[in-house]
């Protein structure tokens, strides 16, 4: 943080003493000095681009963006040539000075035409797995184009070193040349945004756009949907979900409503549709979706629950014990899914408004890739995976571990010469207590320090892994060209080829395998990346160390031993009273006195006490094991959407038996109603 600082200032620095510097060079006139301060200047202006990005936004708030330096950096230069020559130079400049201007004018103009082309290109829906070829997609333009201070920078450069060489040579012609190039630049620039313009080049308009996506949904009929809305990190909660969705009986659908949020939804073969503005998401109401699935609660939310021919269910995106796990939100819910019986109990102890005839039980369909317990540990080493959750927006202590008790835990488990160390923060870490990401970096470097003093072999580079990720990076793209806008994007993610999914399915198998046979079996490992994910990194460990988290509940499915860190500052009776998921972990306090023992018990299974408990434990957090989550899970969504249908043609009924006349509506609800009984 602090060498972050010392560099902008010193890039501010830089900038004042060569603007100051050219000034002078200019007034007195000096040619070194001004030539050394341009230069200077241009220096500057490269380092800030490349390495301090933003700073960019700092100094346009302080109106000293990069048009203002750009400017006053030729201005300068131009005075600087009038104080060098005779008195008869004005009008011997006054041409470069008008083709200056003209630039100038021209960077204006491509920033007005570049704001009209991103307003044409910005629709009132974005899709991804859906053909919306229809709607005249097109490529991108060029970054530059859209980007006015890179644009300004690169096409003004030759007008810049034409009067640097200028004022070095007094050669009129190398202003003239490097003017006449940044001109040619501009209008190369605005002839390409002009054609963007033309009608047949433009995308559909807003109202096209919303018609063609009426006929989308009357030709898709959609049954389930996923909705979901919330921040760039967040979008994990939603992907949890997408392969027990897909897996659904109809014809399912995910419902975004932040732009940028298509792009950070993992592989899937499920259509996307992005609807920003409450009045697209309206639309809704006249198709033929019945169910959405909530995994998050946001302030969107309370938008689509006013549409009243759909049924809201919240799944949560993880079980766990803490008081955001049963949100007095979830009552505005028709339904609320849960795992297994404990979280049924946890509603009715909250007493937030959830009866007890809404919560149904469906199990965790995603822990289907969880492999069970195999005994213990066969090899050198006991893996060992600490994953601490994250601390919370209440400010509660014991909500993670790692501020308060992260750096014992780890000192003691690196202490153990057979512990191979994972650790896997969550992605919120540090997000809303700077301490806790201090510690996680404190984490981190002793697991670095560690690894410094263990040798060992090493696996033989033999380029699987390389080929494994090329093969999934292929498959699961989704940004496509890096200056690719969202209307390209469009284009580009249609609809996906046949048995894309299962292709996915298997490369990341196939990736997992080649990342873990590439790491060496003595190396501790920072796992921070989307890939490896949270579950095969379970069924690399054979402990895990947390805290009360959704973590505990999933691990427990695996039946392993897991431990909980206990930094509420409550007895351990007490914890394990509050808490459920601890009741069959070990308790480990915040100095870590007992993670010996904890290994111990892991090494050797018939020290290991807990074993029926977390089997217990297992069925109340998660159900039975027969009939499988997914069956469950599937078995809940045509229920629901069953009630759905039925409540739509009661709706139609009365509102057929009020207002006599065109009976389309109600025509509508009892096609629904026999489209599903066909299907079923």
């Amino acid at each position: 943080m602090l060498r972050r600082h010392a560099a902008q200032v010193l890039l501010t620095a830089l900038f004042a003493a060569a603007f100051t510097a050219q000034a002078v060079g200019a007034l007195l006139p000096h040619l070194p000095l001004l030539l050394a301060a341009t230069i200077a200047s241009l220096a500057a202006e490269g380092v800030l681009h490349r390495w301090q990005r933003g700073m960019v936004t700092v100094l346009a708030k302080t109106h000293a963006d990069l048009t203002v330096r750009h400017v006053l950096r030729d201005l300068l230069l131009v005075f600087g040539l009038l104080r060098l020559g005779e008195q008869d130079r004005e009008t011997v400049y006054a041409p470069l000075v008008a083709g200056l201007l003209a630039f100038y004018a021209l960077h204006c103009a491509i920033q007005a035409l570049s704001v009209l082309v991103r307003r044409t290109r910005t629709l009132p829906v974005v899709t991804r797995n859906i053909d919306a070829s229809a709607l005249r997609l097109s490529a991108a333009p060029p970054l530059l184009l859209r980007r006015p201070g890179h644009r300004l920078l690169v096409f003004g450069l030759p007008s810049t070193a034409g009067l640097l060489a200028t004022v070095a040579t007094d050669d009129l012609r190398c202003a003239a040349l490097g003017i006449a190039l940044s001109l040619g630049l501009a209008v190369m620039g605005l002839f390409d945004l002009l054609v963007r313009l033309l009608p047949s080049r433009r995308p559909a308009g807003e109202q096209e756009v919303l018609d063609w996506f009426d006929a989308w949904l009357a030709e898709y009929r959609p049954t389930v949907g996923l909705y979901f809305s919330g921040g760039a990190s967040s979008a994990y909660q939603a992907n949890m979900w997408l392969e027990p969705l897909a897996q659904l009986e109809g014809r399912p659908l995910i419902v975004l409503r932040e732009r940028f949020m298509v792009q950070k939804i993992a592989a899937t073969d499920v259509p996307i549709v992005c609807l920003p503005k409450v009045t697209t998401l309206m639309r809704l109401e006249q198709s033929t979706l019945q169910v959405l699935v909530h995994p998050s609660n946001s302030g969107k939310t309370s938008q689509v629950l006013r549409i009243p021919t759909l049924k809201h269910t919240f799944v949560n995106h993880g079980e766990s014990d803490k008081l955001s796990s049963c949100n007095p939100y979830a009552k505005a819910y028709d339904e609320v899914w849960v795992a297994g019986p404990a979280a049924r109990e946890r509603y009715a102890l909250a007493e937030v408004g959830v009866e007890d005839k809404d919560v149904v039980e469906i199990g965790r369909p995603q822990l289907d890739a969880v492999l069970p317990y195999a005994g213990p540990p066969a090899g050198t080493y006991t893996t060992v995976l600490y994953a601490p959750t994250w601390e919370g927006w209440d400010g509660n202590p014991g909500n993670t571990s790692v501020v308060e008790a992260g750096e014992n835990l780890v000192r003691a488990l690196l202490a153990d010469p057979g512990v191979r160390l994972l650790y896997k923060p969550h992605p919120l870490t540090g997000s809303v207590d700077p301490r806790a990401g201090a510690a996680d970096l404190r984490i981190r470097e002793l697991i670095r320090a560690a690894n410094r003093e263990r040798t060992g072999s090493r696996p033989v580079a033999d380029g699987e892994l390389e080929r494994r990720t090329k093969e999934l990076d292929a498959l699961t793209a989704t940004d496509g060209r890096a200056c690719a806008d969202q209307v390209e994007r469009m284009l580009l993610q249609s609809t996906p080829e046949p048995g894309r999914a299962d292709a996915v399915a298997r490369a990341t198998a196939a990736w997992e395998e080649a990342y873990w046979a590439s790491l060496p079996e003595w190396e501790h490992q920072v796992v921070t990346d989307v890939r490896p994910a949270l579950y095969s990194c379970f069924n690399r460990a054979d402990l895990l160390v947390s805290d009360v988290s959704s973590v505990v509940s999933d691990f427990l499915a695996s039946g392993k031993p897991y431990a909980v860190a206990n930094t509420s500052g409550l007895p351990e009776d007490a914890f394990r009273e509050m808490f459920p998921t601890v009741r069959a972990a070990t308790v480990l306090a915040p100095d870590a006195a007992g993670v010996p023992k904890l290994l111990e018990a892991v090494r050797h299974p018939e020290k290991d006490e807990l074993v029926e408990s977390r089997a217990e434990l297992k069925r109340q957090l998660l159900g039975p094991d027969e009939p499988p989550s997914q069956v469950r899970f599937n078995e809940a969504v045509q229920t629901l959407c069953s009630a759905s249908r039925e409540h739509r043609v009661r709706m139609a009924e009365r509102v057929a038996g009020e207002i006599p006349g065109p009976r389309g509506a109600l025509d509508e609800a009892r096609e629904l109603e026999l489209d599903a009984t066909a299907e079923n």
